[in-house]
């Protein structure tokens, strides 16, 4: 009734009756509304009125050209009448944020920590320490004790900065440059030599590579080599966290060239659309191995990303350990306090090279890696600091220095003399139960040991070795 009643008001006169609506004339309904609309305004019946009765307009709200707003759901904008597309560099360059200046001193008051001494103090020795294991073990590479090793110099403030400002059971996602992280956290030296050297005591059994650490009780999970995997692992840890209102954070640990990954882009997306209680700590340390900063991105760093995601970002002075604390921090409070993921970059540089597998004279000049180790080193800052502050001496820095090298020398010399893991591990911590095929395995490797043991170095080897449900000891 009221669509007839609407479909009469808007006839006019002079319309003659089209041939198309005897078609629709032919239904019952149809014909009914006709002879009501005939009935109440007897004018002829067009293809016009035949389209209204099936399809009454809309009224539509009338805007001016200036009260139109955009309605898209795919973004939040204004309408502009003016074609400009949106420059890169629409700033001249996010800030960098930092408390410290290069000789130790606190720049604004308000933003100093005012952290305990015995605190602070757990800082630089942390980092110190750190320092003297990276030189020994580097070096024992290079004497062919150990295979492989990737040193941290120069990145110590952003680890235990970050460190510092976590809770102790929030669960950290590392790349494998954040061995302060563990330091800070009190991970033994023993444990940090027994996993570089492969030994019965490696947590892992020897089946990493020398710094892939990992240890649950310290909520630190393992190192995986393929760049950028643990992201998104990271943002569902973060999603599981929130679901069971754990009141905990996800940290996650990765450098500005896992960035160019494509898992940091899922990762990133997935951590603002389901509003994860995550980090995102970029150490952007100015090189991808070889490859420069300059020719990995043209855009502003890493923080100039987050936004674009719905992140909360910020960026920080890497060198700075206060910075970092006091970044970590907050984003920490606020990411369990809201739910949402926060990005902080951390600017520091790579003094040492990518790795020993790498050679970086090749494509940085001496001079450059001088300037940072000499004029802006995170350890030499927070020296300064605490000599300002009293809080340290030259006494003590010699004292600490040879009795921080004797600690690590005491752990490297341990792990050396112990021997490799049963070789039998291979096939165990993958299955409950393990399967026929992988028991087959095992049990061909055991009788090629017993046939042909004396080409191999067993005795490098635990001679405990678990084979099925008991020991074998005839290798």
């Amino acid at each position: 009734m009221a669509v007839a009643i609407s479909v009469a008001r808007v006839w006019g006169p002079r319309r003659g009756l089209g041939q198309a609506t005897l078609l629709l004339l032919r239904q019952p309904m149809a014909r009914g509304l006709a002879r009501f609309c005939w009935r109440i305004n007897p004018r002829p019946y067009t293809r016009e009125a035949h389209t209204l009765l099936l399809h009454p307009p809309r009224q539509q709200q009338q805007f001016s050209s200036l009260d139109d707003k955009p309605q898209f759901p795919g973004a939040s904008a204004e309408f502009v009448d003016k074609l400009e597309f949106i420059q890169p560099n629409v700033i001249s360059g996010i800030p960098i944020y930092r408390v410290m200046d290069r000789q130790g001193q606190i720049i604004n008051p308000s933003e100093d920590p005012n952290l305990p001494q015995e605190k602070v103090l757990k800082f630089y020795r942390s980092m110190t320490l750190l320092n003297t294991m990276d030189r020994i073990l580097y070096e024992s590479q290079r004497q062919g004790r150990i295979s492989f090793y990737m040193t941290n110099y120069g990145e110590e403030g952003t680890h235990v900065g970050s460190a510092a400002a976590l809770d102790s059971t929030d669960l950290v996602f590392g790349q494998y440059r954040e061995a302060g992280v563990l330091m800070y956290r009190d991970y033994p030296l023993e444990l940090f030599m027994a996993q570089c050297y492969g030994n019965v005591s490696d947590p892992g059994k020897g089946r990493q590579m020398p710094v892939h650490y990992g240890c649950n009780e310290r909520h630190f999970v393992t190192i995986s080599s393929p760049l950028a995997t643990q992201i998104p692992q990271a943002v569902g840890a973060a999603y599981a966290a929130k679901r069971a209102n754990a009141n905990r954070v996800v940290i996650c640990y990765f450098g500005e060239g896992a960035a160019s990954e494509g898992d940091a882009h899922a990762g990133f997306n997935f951590a603002a659309t389901l509003e994860c209680p995550i980090i995102f700590f970029c150490r952007n340390n100015g090189y991808a191995i070889s490859t420069p900063t300059s020719e990995q991105y043209r855009g502003d760093g890493i923080a100039a990303r987050g936004p674009g995601y719905g992140i909360m970002s910020i960026r920080v002075d890497g060198n700075d350990v206060f910075a970092v604390y006091n970044a970590t921090k907050e984003a920490r409070r606020r990411a369990v306090a809201e739910n949402q993921p926060f990005l902080i970059e951390a600017m520091t540089y790579r003094i040492g090279h990518h790795s020993t597998s790498d050679d970086s004279s090749a494509y940085r000049s001496v001079d450059e890696v001088n300037y940072w180790d000499k004029q802006d080193h995170p350890i030499s800052r927070l020296r300064l600091y605490l000599l300002s502050r009293g809080w340290w001496d030259e006494e003590q820095e010699k004292a600490w220095r040879k009795q921080s090298r004797k600690k690590v020398m005491e752990a490297f010399e341990q792990a050396e003399r112990k021997p490799k893991p049963s070789p039998y591990l291979l096939f165990s911590d993958v299955y409950q139960e393990m399967p026929t095929q992988l028991r087959k395995q095992q049990e061909s490797l055991a009788r090629h040991l017993q046939t042909y043991g004396e080409h191999y170095p067993l005795d490098h080897f635990d001679k405990q070795l678990h084979l099925g449900g008991h020991v074998c000891s005839s290798c």
